[in-house]
């Protein structure tokens, strides 16, 4: 009976113990076997970016329009950990097709530097890494980490030429909309072009005051919030196009509260604590008003279980 049960023992540590190891190689980042190619990439991008990268940074923390940067790269590095298991399981192989796209990052990153354009030099990264990913771990693995690797592209400011573009249609419709709300709140005012003429001061809508600042954080944190609460690509999307008409409207309620206060109260204060206050007021409704839309969206349209 002893030896039976000194039997039944060993059988059964030497079944348990397989299946403890076993999860090890989901409990990492990338599993063993993509250690050594990770790492090679990972040495190739850090010596051709690092000055590129440093400057980034510094944009993000220089820029207030772009502070959500140092974000970006942080739900990068958890999107792959929230899908390492699917990492672990994805087939590993090497494509010589993928040397098109590192050769088109290659191309960009030197127009980019000799030019001295930061935006093509910056692009250039997210089209190197995707092609590295394709050409050392394969198509498989490109398409499993594509998400992450898109997702870089939030935290690259825009060039002038561009920003220039949305920023000024942004002024004047915020300038149009305050300029059609202030009369039905008994204020009379006379828009010319970003500027609105009250009765007591002129109120300009300047490009700080565009809300470019609150539309592209809001934009970034609506990709975070659908991956977390949607399934679908198609209810991430129309979640992120919603926070677009939010961030507007919240702007022009914030301009709207701001000529009220130069008109009932103190311009100084209405111009000064207020206005700054306001954008943090605002920013805080603006994300409960998406919650509130992605509330509606699934009583309208509940999502499908899985199965």
């Amino acid at each position: 009976m002893v030896s039976g049960s000194l039997q039944t023992e060993r059988l059964s540590t030497e079944i348990v113990s397989p299946s403890d190891q076993a999860p090890l190689a989901s409990r990492l980042l990338f599993p063993p076997r993509l250690w050594f190619p990770v790492g090679i990439l990972t040495i190739l991008l850090i010596s051709l970016y690092f000055r590129i990268g440093i400057k980034l940074v510094v944009d993000w923390y220089n820029i207030a329009d772009y502070s959500h940067g140092f974000l970006v790269p942080l739900f990068s590095i958890f999107l792959l950990w929230d899908r390492r298991k699917q990492i672990a399981a994805t087939p590993v192989s090497q494509s010589w097709a993928g040397l098109s796209l590192v050769i088109f990052g290659l191309i960009t990153l030197i127009l980019g530097v000799y030019g001295a354009d930061l935006f093509t030099s910056r692009i250039s990264f997210v089209i190197l890494l995707g092609g590295l990913v394709w050409t050392f771990l394969g198509r498989a693995m490109l398409r499993e980490l594509r998400f992450p690797i898109l997702i870089l592209l939030l935290a690259i400011p825009f060039p002038a030429i561009i920003f220039n573009q949305i920023t000024f249609p942004l002024q004047l419709l915020a300038s149009r909309f305050a300029s059609m709300i202030l009369p039905f709140l008994g204020v009379p005012v006379l828009q010319e072009g970003n500027v609105i003429q009250l009765p007591i001061m002129k109120l300009e809508v300047a490009e700080a005051c565009s809300g470019i600042r609150s539309l592209m954080s809001l934009f970034t944190l609506s990709v975070f919030y659908g991956y977390f609460l949607e399934r679908t690509t198609r209810r991430r999307f129309i979640l992120a196009l919603a926070s677009i008409p939010i961030a507007v409207a919240a702007n022009v309620v914030r301009i709207v509260g701001t000529g009220l206060c130069v008109q009932y109260w103190d311009p100084e204060k209405a111009l000064g604590f207020f206005h700054e206050f306001s954008g943090w007021v605002m920013f805080v409704v603006s994300l409960c008003c998406l919650y509130l839309v992605h509330r509606l969206m699934r009583l309208i349209a509940p999502p499908r279980e899985a199965a």
